[in-house]
């Protein structure tokens, strides 16, 4: 299978165009088109000369195909695209003062099966390729005619389960497109042993571990894989995350109305990352199709929040996006392609 163009560096490039008996000048035209301009067939590439472009004009470039959008009332469009294999990707765009967000997916569905997300409960298919994290972040970039400013590893899948792939895109959408590494954040819910391997890339952007109780016995309800990295190695693989790295973590909280949005539940979360210099973020319940769960009020939320404040845990509440259209955290769904 030949590797797509996309989500190759600039040197991989140049060898490839001087494999094919052309000046290594080319390679920086072509880096342009794909990074820049879009590029979606060689037969684009106006710079190069057209019998070269024909001979070319199978070779992948990476890019998926848009199957639809939904647009929600606040701006925020779901995107599904359509692989090389028919597979479905579902990613993000999420639009602010100042900023346009992408939340991409890392794979197709997800492996961890948590009881509360749609991605979970719509089984695995396998891992992206960087091309295809790529290619998000550039349809939502053409989409909205605006500069991608933030990624979040947030979508469908488990990024740490295809590290090697997430730390590539990473790096492309750095180096090749210009979003800056402080600007992105990897979101987990808990790989055993991936933390510490993630930790080795020294990289800049945020690692985010999604928690979702205070508590072992309340994590393995809601996480299956939880039975088997339970709750105390995964905090010390976050000490020693932030011991190795120097940089700062950030914590995801799903509330679930009477399950663990109790004011115990706050406490107990406030003990449990005492010593840490992190930031909790509450993200109240959005509701699935088939789901068992109801999201809390806010007057809940509110409460919640407060306790840990009162503990001296900084906390924030995130802002819903995309609810109408099932764009929002936890909702992003594998799709069968018609």
């Amino acid at each position: 299978m030949v590797t797509p163009l996309l989500g190759q560096d600039a040197e991989a490039l140049r060898l490839w165009v001087e494999s094919e008996g052309q000046p290594a000048y080319r390679a920086q035209q072509l880096h342009r088109w794909l990074y820049q301009r879009g590029l979606r067939s060689l037969m684009e590439v106006t710079d190069w000369p057209k019998p070269w472009r024909e001979k070319l004009q199978d070779v992948p470039v990476g890019r998926s195909h848009l199957l639809r959008e939904s647009i929600a009332p606040d701006g925020t469009i779901k995107f599904l695209l359509v692989a090389a294999d028919n597979e479905a990707i579902e990613t993000v765009g999420i639009p602010g003062p100042g900023r346009l967000t992408v939340c991409v997916s890392s794979q197709v569905g997800c492996p961890m099966a948590c009881c509360f997300c749609a991605t979970g409960k719509s089984g695995f298919a396998r891992d992206l390729g960087v091309h295809e994290i790529v290619d998000q972040v550039l349809t939502v970039q053409e989409r909205f005619e605006q500069r991608v400013s933030h990624v979040v590893f947030m979508g469908m899948g488990e990024p740490l389960l295809n590290l090697d792939a997430v730390v590539r895109s990473l790096t492309v959408l750095n180096r090749d497109i210009g979003i800056g590494q402080r600007q992105m954040t990897i979101s987990t819910v808990g790989v055993p042993g991936r933390i510490a391997e993630l930790a080795t890339y020294k990289l800049q952007a945020t690692l985010a571990v999604s928690l979702h109780a205070p508590n072992q016995e309340l994590r393995a309800q809601l996480i299956p894989t939880a039975r088997r990295y339970p709750l105390d190695q995964l905090i010390a693989d976050c000490r020693n995350y932030v011991q190795s790295t120097g940089r700062r973590l950030s914590f995801e909280y799903t509330l679930l109305s009477g399950v663990n949005d109790e004011l115990k539940h706050a406490r107990q979360l406030a003990g449990l990352l005492r010593g840490f210099q992190a930031h909790v973020n509450l993200i109240p319940y959005n509701p699935i199709e088939g789901g068992e769960f109801a999201r809390p009020d806010n007057e809940r939320v509110q409460r919640f929040a407060q306790e840990l404040a009162r503990h001296k845990l900084v906390a924030s509440v995130r802002r819903t996006r995309g609810l109408e259209e099932s764009a929002a955290c936890g909702q992003l769904r594998r799709q069968q392609v018609p």
